[in-house]
């Protein structure tokens, strides 16, 4: 059975090897036809602390690290604009 991969944005960087990524996903509505969109927070084990809050990452399921951390980072994706901005 293929490991399940989630794409979101990190919310919290704080915890030593560990992030908080924040995954959206949108549905139809079943009675009123409508999109709906509706997240949920993931803790995920980043061994390196190379996450920054606002990036785009994926995680991947995987065995539990804790009692809530089941998920590791695959790929840290590029970083929000506004961190791009103020770089520059």
């Amino acid at each position: 059975m293929p490991k399940r991969v989630l794409q979101g944005v990190v919310v919290s960087d704080k915890g030593e090897k560990t992030i908080v990524v924040k995954v959206e996903r949108r549905f139809t509505h079943p009675v009123m036809k409508k999109t709906v969109r509706r997240s949920k927070n993931y803790h995920a084990h980043d061994e390196t602390n190379v996450a920054k809050v606002g990036q785009t990452v994926s995680i991947e399921e995987c065995r539990p690290f804790s009692k809530t951390k089941t998920w590791k980072l695959i790929e840290g994706g590029a970083a929000a604009p506004e961190a791009t901005a103020a770089e520059a």
